[in-house]
C-alpha cells in the first residue's frame, strides 16, 4: 500500500478541493526529496492537540485526512509557507516514522453528493449572505467581503471563513468529517449563527460601556476629591491617620497571603470609616489587633540534634524507654525531610506518667516555642473554631488562641485530654472540629470563624494526651498514633523522687542540701505506704509535705535558737560593760564576739536528716492502704487483676452457694461485661460437671467482688470467676499468692486483654508470686519492665484446663458430648412425687 508523506495540521479546517497556504515550522531536506519522488503529493493529517511531528502517534491525530497537491514550497522567518491543493478525502490506516521523516498509508474515501447544483448555490448564496453582513462589525470588513464573493464552493468558503469562527478543533474536524455536502453546510451556518450572537452581544457591552464611560470620569473626579479631603482631615486628626498607616505597617510586615491580606484590608478599611462611639469599633480593633500579632511566616530553625535530644528527654523523664525511642524516631524523620512530617502523637497514660511535660521536652529538643491547651470538658465547637464576628464577646478558637500566645507559626502544640471533650448537643461536635486540625492533608488551610480566613496549621508539632483512648471518637482516634505511657515501678519512682521531685520541692520551698537530707529508706517507704497510682503525682503531693513540714521545723528551731543567742550575748556584753578598766573590757567583748560566731557556726551547721522511722512524723499515719494478697484464700475466693485509669490494681473475686433454686446473685456494683463474664463462667461450669453428683438446680450460687460503692466493668475477669468456682464446687482453695486475667469464651479458650503491664505493677505491689495471663498476651511482656517481671512467675493459658491446673492442680472433667439426652435421662429418673 502506497504511503506519503505527511504534514500534521492543528485547529484548522481541512477540506477537500480547497487551496492552502500552510505554515510549516520545519521541512527538512529527506521530506523536499520525499515530496518530489511522490509527485509532490502529501497528506495533511489534522491533530488533536499540538505535538511534536515524531511524537505523533495514531492516538494522537484524528482518523481522516485530505490528499493534497503540493505547487509550491517558499522559506520564511519562521520556516517554510507550502501552498497546496487538497484533492480527495481519505482515512489514515497507518502513522509510522521513519528516519526524519513521518509517513503515512491510507484508503480513499467518497464524499455523498446529497445536495443539487441548484441546491448547493442557494445554501452557498446564504451563507456568503451572513458572512458579508458580520465583516460589517470589522475593521477591513470590505476586504473580507471581496473573498467572500470569490468563494466558488461550500468548501472553500468553510475552509477560509470558519478558521476565524469560535469553533473547537473538534467541532472543526467535525466538518471534515461528514460525508453529506449538505450537512457541511448546515454546520458552517451554525457556527456562523453562534458567532454572530457573540458579536451582538459584545456590541450591546461595547454599547453599554460608551454610555457609562461619562459616568467613570465623574466618579474618578469625586474620588479625587475625596482623597483631597480625606487628607484635610488626616491633617485636623494625626492620630487616626497615625493609627492606620500602623496598621499598615504591621499587614505589611506580617507577609500574610494574598487572600488574608484582601480580607483584612476590607476591615481596616470599614474600621477607619467608623465614628469614634460605633458598637462595632472595638470588635473590628480586636480582630486587626489579633490578626496582626499572629505569625504568617514560620521561624528559622535549628537542625535537630537527636544526640541533644536524646540528652534533655533523659535529663527531664527517667524511664520511659519505648517512648524516647519514638519520639527520637519521629525527630529523625523531620531531620531528613527538613519538615514537619510523620503522624500525630497521642500520649495515653495514667494521670501523672509524664505526658504533657513529654511535650515540653520536645519542644525544648526542637528548639522551639511550646504552648499547652486543655481540652478538657470542652463542649462547644466554637471552643476549636471561634466564634464567628456576629456578635459582641465573640473571640478566636483555642488552637488560634495558643498559636498567637506561642508567637510563632510552627510550635508544639500539646493538646491536653482529648479524652474529656464532650458532645455539645446544640453547640457542636467538638472532637469532629478537631479532625481538620489534627489532620495533614487538610490544617494547611485551617479556617477560624472568627479569622475568617485561612491558616496553614501543617508546621506546627501536634501531642495529644489523654488517660484512655476508650471515649475518644474512632474517627479522631484514626488520625493519631498511639503511644502507651504505663505506670511507673516501685524503683522508677524511687529514682524519678531523688533526681527530679525531691530536688524541684526543696527548691519551691526555699531548703537546700545544707538543710533537708532524705535517705533512700524513706523515700523507699512514702512510694511504698504514702502512694498508690500508676504515676508520679501523688507521690509529689507527698514530698512537698514533706518540704513544708521540714520547712516549717527549720525555721522554727533557728527562730528559738536566734532567741537564745540573743539573750546570751546581752548577758555577755553587760559583763563586759561592768568591767572595772578598759582591758577587761575589751577582753569579755572579744569573748562575747567568739561566743556569738560559734552560735551562728551552730546554726548553720543544723541539718534535718529524714530517715525511713521519721516518715510518720513528717506525713502522720495515715499511709494508702494498698490491696494485698491474703495469706491464706478458703476455698471459692481467687485474686484477680483489674486496669483503671490510674493504673493497676488487684481485686478478690469472692464466691459462695446455699441450698436455692439454681440462682446466681451478682454484687459489687458490676457493669454488664462483667456480668456477662460471671454468666458465661457459671454455664461453663455446668457443662463440665454435667455428668458430676453436683446439682446446680437445687444450689445457688453468689459472686461477689468487694468495694461495694466502687462501679466495676471490663472485659478481663471471666478467668478468675471460673477458677473462684471451681475452687469453690471441688472444695480446693486457690494459693493466695496467685492471680490471673483474661476473658473465657462458652468454649472454654482464655481471649486476650489490655493492660498488662499496669496489672503486672499491681501484682508485685500486692505481693503476688505467680499469675496467669492468657496466651495471646505473651507479645505484650516486652512491655513489661524487667524488674517487674524478674519478681514474678508469668504463666500464660489457652483454655481454662490449663488454669485449673496450674491454679488448683486438678483435672477438669470432660463435658458430655450429647446433654440433651443426658437431661433426658435425668427426667426419666427422677421419683414420679416431684413429677
Amino acid at each position: 500500500m502506497k504511503s506519503y508523506l505527511v504534514i500534521p495540521s492543528y485547529d484548522t479546517v481541512i477540506l477537500p478541493d480547497v487551496d492552502y497556504q500552510l505554515g510549516v515550522e520545519e521541512l527538512n531536506e529527506d521530506e523536499k526529496s520525499r515530496i518530489k519522488i511522490d509527485d509532490n503529493k502529501v497528506l495533511i493529517v489534522p491533530m488533536k492537540e499540538a505535538k511534536g511531528k515524531m511524537d505523533l502517534t495514531m492516538s494522537d491525530v484524528y482518523g481522516l485526512g485530505v490528499l493534497a497537491d503540493v505547487l509550491d514550497i517558499n522559506s520564511t522567518k519562521v520556516g517554510y509557507r507550502v501552498h497546496a491543493r487538497t484533492r480527495e478525502k481519505v482515512e489514515i490506516t497507518s502513522l509510522t516514522g521513519n528516519g526524519d521523516i513521518l509517513e503515512a498509508t491510507f484508503e480513499p474515501k467518497d464524499e455523498v453528493l446529497d445536495i443539487t447544483l441548484k441546491g448547493e448555490k442557494d445554501l452557498l448564496d446564504t451563507l456568503k449572505k451572513d458572512i458579508t453582513e458580520l465583516t460589517t462589525h470589522f475593521q477591513g470588513g470590505q476586504m473580507a467581503a471581496g473573498y467572500v464573493e470569490r468563494c466558488k464552493s461550500i468548501n472553500e468558503l468553510g475552509a477560509m471563513f470558519c478558521q476565524f469562527l469560535d469553533m473547537s478543533p473538534d467541532e472543526k474536524y467535525a466538518l471534515l468529517e461528514t460525508d453529506s455536502m449538505k450537512q457541511r453546510g448546515l454546520l458552517i451556518e451554525e457556527a456562523l449563527k453562534r458567532f454572530k450572537g457573540t458579536v451582538d452581544m459584545q456590541e450591546a457591552l461595547n454599547d453599554r460601556y460608551n454610555a457609562t464611560e461619562g459616568n467613570f470620569y465623574k466618579k474618578a473626579a469625586i474620588e479625587k476629591q475625596i482623597g483631597l479631603l480625606q487628607k484635610e482631615l488626616d491633617d485636623m486628626d494625626p492620630d487616626a491617620a497615625e493609627e492606620e498607616n500602623d496598621y499598615r505597617r504591621k499587614i505589611e510586615e506580617s507577609g500574610m497571603p494574598a487572600e488574608a491580606r484582601k480580607e483584612v484590608d476590607r476591615v481596616l478599611k470599614r474600621y477607619m470609616e467608623m465614628q469614634p462611639n460605633d458598637p462595632d469599633r472595638a470588635s473590628s480593633e480586636n480582630y486587626l489587633d489579633f490578626v496582626t500579632s499572629l505569625k504568617w511566616k514560620p521561624d528559622e530553625l535549628p537542625k535537630v540534634d537527636l544526640k541533644e535530644a536524646r540528652r534533655i528527654l533523659d535529663k527531664d523523664h527517667y524511664g520511659l524507654d519505648k517512648v524516647k525511642e519514638r519520639i527520637l524516631q519521629q525527630l529523625a524523620v523531620m531531620a531528613l525531610k527538613n519538615k514537619q512530617e510523620g503522624s500525630i502523637l497521642l500520649l495515653v497514660g495514667a494521670p501523672g506518667t509524664g505526658k504533657t511535660s513529654m511535650g515540653k521536652s520536645i519542644a525544648e529538643a526542637l528548639g522551639r516555642k511550646y504552648v499547652r491547651i486543655s481540652l478538657g470538658g470542652v463542649r462547644d465547637e466554637a471552643e476549636i473554631r471561634g466564634h464567628r464576628r456576629t456578635y459582641v464577646g465573640a473571640m478566636p478558637g483555642r488552637i488560634m488562641e495558643g498559636i498567637k500566645r506561642s508567637g510563632a507559626m510552627n510550635p508544639v502544640v500539646v493538646l491536653d485530654e482529648v479524652d474529656k471533650l464532650t458532645e455539645g448537643g446544640f453547640s457542636g461536635d467538638p472532637s469532629s472540629a478537631l479532625l481538620e486540625v489534627l489532620d495533614p492533608e487538610q490544617n494547611n488551610t485551617f479556617v477560624d470563624h472568627y479569622m475568617n480566613i485561612p491558616y496553614d496549621l501543617s508546621n506546627v508539632f501536634f501531642i495529644c494526651t489523654a488517660n484512655s483512648w476508650d471515649t475518644i471518637p474512632q474517627p479522631l482516634l484514626d488520625r493519631m498514633e498511639v503511644i502507651q505511657l504505663s505506670g511507673y515501678t516501685p524503683y522508677e519512682k524511687e529514682q524519678i523522687a531523688k533526681k527530679h521531685l525531691l530536688p524541684r520541692a526543696m527548691e519551691d520551698t526555699g531548703l537546700t542540701r545544707k538543710d533537708l537530707s532524705v535517705t533512700d529508706g524513706a523515700i523507699r517507704r512514702i512510694v511504698s505506704e504514702y502512694t498508690s497510682e500508676a504515676g508520679v503525682r501523688g507521690l509529689k503531693k507527698q514530698l512537698d509535705k514533706l518540704c513544708r513540714v521540714v520547712a516549717a521545723k527549720l525555721v522554727e528551731k533557728r527562730m528559738e535558737e536566734e532567741s537564745g543567742a540573743s539573750s546570751e550575748t546581752e548577758e555577755k556584753c553587760e559583763t563586759a560593760a561592768g568591767a572595772e578598766n578598759t582591758s577587761e573590757k575589751t577582753a569579755a567583748s572579744e569573748k562575747a564576739d567568739a561566743e556569738t560566731e560559734k552560735t551562728e557556726k551552730k546554726e548553720k551547721s543544723k541539718k534535718i536528716t529524714v530517715k525511713e522511722k521519721d516518715v510518720p512524723e513528717y506525713l502522720g499515719n495515715k499511709g494508702i492502704l494498698h490491696d494485698r494478697v491474703q495469706k491464706h484464700n478458703p476455698a471459692g475466693i481467687v485474686t484477680g487483676l483489674a486496669w483503671t485509669q490510674a493504673g493497676g490494681e488487684i481485686l478478690f473475686i469472692e464466691t459462695t452457694a446455699m441450698r436455692g433454686s439454681g440462682q446466681i446473685k451478682l454484687t459489687g456494683q458490676l457493669g454488664d461485661v462483667m456480668k456477662e463474664s460471671a454468666s458465661i463462667a457459671a454455664s461453663l461450669l455446668k457443662s463440665y460437671y454435667i455428668n458430676s453428683d453436683l446439682n446446680f438446680r437445687e444450689r445457688d450460687i453468689h459472686i461477689h467482688v468487694p468495694e461495694g460503692a466502687v462501679p466495676k466493668d471490663g472485659p478481663s475477669a471471666g478467668i478468675t470467676m471460673f477458677t473462684a468456682l471451681t475452687s469453690l464446687v471441688n472444695n480446693k482453695p486457690v494459693p493466695s499468692d496467685l492471680a490471673m486475667t483474661g476473658e473465657i469464651s462458652l468454649r472454654g479458650q482464655v481471649l486476650p486483654i489490655g493492660g498488662l503491664p499496669e496489672k503486672l505493677m499491681a501484682a508485685q505491689r500486692a505481693g503476688v508470686k505467680k499469675v496467669l495471663i492468657p496466651k495471646d498476651n505473651e507479645r505484650d511482656l516486652e512491655d513489661v519492665p524487667k524488674e517487674v517481671r524478674d519478681h514474678l512467675t508469668i504463666v500464660p493459658v489457652e483454655n481454662v484446663r490449663q488454669a485449673i491446673r496450674e491454679a488448683i492442680g486438678i483435672e477438669l472433667p470432660k463435658p458430655a458430648h450429647n446433654l440433651f439426652e443426658k437431661m433426658k435421662g435425668d427426667e426419666e429418673n427422677e421419683p414420679a412425687e416431684k413429677k
